[in-house]
């Protein structure tokens, strides 16, 4: 995960959090869905970096 992806994650676990001891189910829900974005993210980002390792893997050493 990057580091964006965990301040995120932390934002929306607050937000849940702050939802929950307030009885906002709205602002718990919020928290769950801002948390859920930055899962993705950090997902995709880690997709991607794999992504590149296989074609540098792939790639002669030449360049070709």
């Amino acid at each position: 995960m990057t580091d964006d992806n965990t301040v995120d994650k932390l934002k929306g676990k607050a937000k849940e959090t702050t939802g929950k001891l307030t009885g906002d189910r709205r602002k718990e829900s919020e928290g769950k869905t801002d948390q859920a974005k930055a899962k993705a993210g950090g997902a995709m980002d880690e997709a991607g970096e794999r992504a590149k390792g296989m074609k540098d893997s792939l790639t002669d050493d030449d360049g070709r």
